[in-house]
């Protein structure tokens, strides 16, 4: 195996209990999710996918719809040492392992298949997507923040799209702004994805790692690779036709849902 692609589904979410089993337009989250990483690991040479879960419930409702799953404890502290512990659960050494946040549910194959790439090609310990937002799209963003500030993530890069830092607050602030827009269509914004591909021996050293002093204020967990002088790889992806940033809310859980009903389904693609 070159690629573990695993998809963390914890049950006790402190915002949003059982949100894993969320349906969203019919379709439960963590389903939604699977479908798209195993459309990517199977257009991967040597992958595979897996959800990893703490909770029966969780597990339950993968057998039943023939998704790949393992149990991992309850008490592992994010979604990297979850994906971590999937990848020992299974026996497995796999070269790449990608963490496909089990509440990005529009993720497209297309960019977990981009940062799998990534990470393999690169130099960099990690590797994560980022959509350059349009005007409109970075004043949707804004406009969904005056209700869910902390869904959605901004990210900013050098000119080797190493990143330099990941905030929930909209970066970088432009005093110029009217030119800008007047410039061109695209904003200087970076959506992140929310998804991660670890060099195996970079995720080890990562989860051994204490959480960073920024990682608690922001709530972002990569944060700690910077802090602690290891690097990541931006890649710029197109964007989904839904562009959810994650599921946090049930706000969020209706926009995905009013979403659906204009532009499709993914799920059904």
């Amino acid at each position: 195996m070159k690629t573990l692609i695993v998809v963390p589904a914890r049950y006790g979410s402190t915002r949003f209990p059982g949100k894993p089993l969320t349906l969203i337009a019919g379709k439960s989250m963590v389903s939604r999710v699977a479908h798209m990483a195993q459309k990517a690991a199977g257009a991967l040479p040597e992958a595979a996918c897996v959800v990893a879960t703490d909770d029966t419930r969780i597990e339950a409702h993968c057998r039943e719809r023939g998704i790949p799953v393992v149990m991992t404890d309850p008490a592992l502290p994010s979604g990297s040492d979850r994906a971590l512990a999937a990848a020992e659960a299974l026996g497995a050494e796999p070269e790449i392992i990608v963490n496909l946040q089990g509440d990005s549910p529009f993720t497209p194959a297309a960019h977990i298949i981009a940062v799998a790439e990534a990470a393999a090609a690169s130099s960099a310990d990690a590797a994560t997507p980022y959509v350059r937002l349009s005007w409109d799209a970075l004043d949707a963003l804004r406009e969904h923040k005056q209700h869910t500030p902390f869904s959605g993530t901004t990210l900013t890069h050098d000119a080797n799209g190493r990143a330099l830092w990941f905030s929930k607050i909209v970066l970088p602030a432009m005093r110029r702004e009217p030119a800008l827009r007047a410039a061109g269509p695209l904003s200087p914004v970076c959506r992140h994805i929310g998804l991660y591909a670890f060099k195996r021996d970079a995720l080890r050293r990562y989860v051994s790692l204490p959480e960073g002093r920024y990682e608690q204020l922001e709530g972002l967990e990569q944060l700690r690779l910077l802090e602690n002088g290891m690097s990541i790889q931006c890649v710029q992806v197109e964007p989904d036709r839904i562009a959810v940033p994650g599921i946090d809310t049930q706000e969020d859980v209706a926009l995905a849902e009013r979403l659906i009903a204009k532009h499709g389904d993914p799920a059904e693609d």
